[in-house]
């Protein structure tokens, strides 16, 4: 018989949400066990009890899935919006799976998303200890020169002390402006943007490229396609 865990970490196990969106689904009454709305933190075992979301049973795990999105600029990073939003999952409805975005990627920023179904592998990706480094392009206008020298070193933002792993000049625009290749490892909310407008630049547009091994390469915007194996076994050794 399984051990009991926390409804969250089951969610997530479960391919449900994760753990951060399962957290949403619970305090918002929508996950009940044996028939009682489910409270944060709650433990739960599998197989002895019974776990609805939505009023629909979750009976078995299903088997992982991991896909990669070309996320465009106008849609938010959620499996649901109250709002009535454009959100990642409708990129993905065709993928056959319930799956769930892994971290995120902000209303006007672009490029490389993870999706899967596998919570263990979710939080991971997205736990800091980890130190998954992601690198982007970052279209800007403003002093390149100056801020290039700020941007690699230590900066302070939301009074937490970031720095970039690397930063290097793309391409210089004509008039002041031009793109930057920055790869971070803490991934904080909006951090790039941040630290952008903390050296005086604007940011113009933002596009992740990478996260570790993984790479956007030709897959065009709004696609989306599943990692390979050999993609899977190689971030499953970035996280060892």
């Amino acid at each position: 018989m399984s051990k009991p865990e926390r409804i969250h970490k089951i969610l997530s196990a479960f391919g449900i949400a994760s753990r951060r969106e399962a957290e949403v689904m619970i305090t918002g009454g929508r996950v009940c066990i044996n028939g009682i709305i489910a409270e944060t933190g709650q433990s739960v075992t599998p197989g002895l009890d019974t776990i609805t979301v939505d009023g629909i049973e979750i009976s078995e795990k299903p088997d992982h899935v991991y896909l990669m999105l070309n996320k465009p600029k106008g849609f938010i990073t959620t499996v649901t919006d109250d709002r009535g939003r454009r959100t990642v999952m409708d990129l993905v409805k065709d993928a056959d799976s319930r799956i769930y975005p892994i971290g995120r990627l902000d209303l006007n920023s672009e490029g490389l998303l993870l999706f899967t179904n596998d919570g263990e592998f979710a939080n991971k990706i997205m736990h800091p200890s980890y130190n998954k480094p992601k690198t982007y392009l970052v279209e800007v206008r403003g002093n390149i020169d100056a801020a290039l020298e700020l941007l690699r070193k230590p900066i302070t933002i939301d009074n937490h002390t970031v720095c970039a792993t690397s930063v290097d000049l793309e391409n210089r625009k004509a008039g002041i402006g031009g793109i930057l290749k920055i790869t971070i490892a803490e991934g904080r909310n909006r951090q790039i943007r941040k630290m952008c407008t903390a050296c005086g630049l604007t940011v113009k547009s933002l596009k992740r490229i990478s996260i570790g091994s993984l790479k956007l390469d030709t897959l065009k915007t709004g696609h989306w396609r599943h990692l390979t194996d050999n993609e899977i076994i190689m971030m499953g050794q970035d996280l060892t």
